[in-house]
C-alpha cells in the first residue's frame, strides 16, 4: 500500500488495488506465479469491479502455451463459480473487448441457458453489424460460436446476421454459414442471392454461397437468368432452380 492509500476513502483504495491486480494479471512476460496469485486474490475479492478485472486475464497470450491455457481456465471456473454476479462483468466483457472473447462466452455458458447466451452474441453481431470494424476476428468468433452451439432461430438471426452479408471482410462468410444453419428461411435466401451478383468475382464468396444454398435445398426463381452463368461444376440448377451439387 502506498503512502497516499493511507488517507484515500476505501473506494478510492480498492480502485487503486484492482489497478494493480490488473496490470500483474495481464503481465504476459512476467513470472507466472505473479499472474496467478492476481487472479487468485481478485477472485477472493469476488466484487463486480474484480471479476471485470479478472476477465482482461482473457486478453493476453503468455507463454508457454499450456501455463496460458492453464491460467485462463482458473480464471474461467472463479467467473463460472461466482454465478449471478459475473454475468454482468461478463455481458460487459463481451460487448466492449476485441480479444478473448471466446473465454468469455465459455464462462457465460457455464452460469446461464443456451438461449441466453445466444441472445446476447446475437445482440452485440448486430451492434457491430452497424459499426466499421478494421479486424474482423470478435465478429468471426461470435459467428462460429453461434453455429457450434445454437439456442437461436428464425427471425431474430435474420435480423441480426443479414446486414454482415454486406461487409466487405470475411465477416460474410461467418455470416452466410450461419444463416444456412440457424435460419435458412426466404429472407436469408434472398439476401445469399444478392450476395452472390453483388460479390460474383469473387470466387471464395460464390463457392461459398452456392454451398450455403445446397445445404438449404434452396431455389434462385426469380434470379435464374443472372445466377446461371455464375454456376460452375459441381454446380447447377435443376429444372425447378434449385441449386445442386454433383458428386
Amino acid at each position: 500500500m502506498g503512502l497516499f492509500d493511507l488517507f484515500a476513502s476505501r473506494e478510492v483504495r480498492e480502485r487503486n488495488a484492482l489497478r494493480r491486480l490488473v496490470k500483474k494479471v495481464t503481465e504476459k512476460y512476467g513470472p507466472p506465479e505473479n499472474r496467478q496469485k492476481a487472479i487468485d486474490q481478485l477472485g477472493q475479492m469476488g466484487t463486480t469491479a474484480a471479476l471485470g478485472a479478472l476477465c482482461q486475464r482473457f486478453t493476453v497470450r503468455a507463454e508457454p502455451g499450456i501455463t496460458d491455457d492453464e491460467e485462463k481456465e482458473a480464471a474461467r471456473r472463479i467467473l463460472a463459480q461466482a454465478g449471478a454476479t459475473a454475468v454482468e462483468p461478463l455481458d460487459r466483457f463481451l460487448r466492449e473487448e476485441e480479444s478473448g472473447i471466446a473465454w468469455g462466452l465459455r464462462a457465460l455458458a457455464d452460469i446461464l441457458p443456451l438461449e441466453q447466451v445466444s441472445g446476447l452474441v446475437l445482440d452485440e453481431l448486430a451492434r457491430l453489424s452497424r459499426e466499421y470494424t478494421r479486424d474482423p476476428e470478435k465478429k468471426l468468433t461470435l459467428l462460429t460460436w453461434l453455429v457450434e452451439h445454437g439456442g437461436v432461430q428464425g427471425a431474430v438471426v435474420e435480423a441480426a446476421l443479414l446486414p454482415l452479408l454486406e461487409d466487405f471482410s470475411d465477416d460474410r462468410i461467418g455470416a452466410l454459414r450461419a444463416l444456412a444453419a440457424l435460419a435458412p428461411g426466404e429472407p436469408a435466401r434472398e439476401g445469399l442471392i444478392q450476395l452472390l451478383l453483388r460479390d460474383r468475382d469473387n470466387a471464395r464468396v460464390r463457392g461459398e454461397v452456392l454451398e450455403a444454398l445446397v445445404r438449404m435445398a434452396a431455389d434462385v426463381k426469380g434470379y435464374r437468368p443472372s445466377v446461371e452463368p455464375l454456376l460452375a461444376e459441381p454446380f447447377y440448377l435443376d429444372r425447378e432452380g434449385n441449386v445442386k451439387k454433383r458428386g
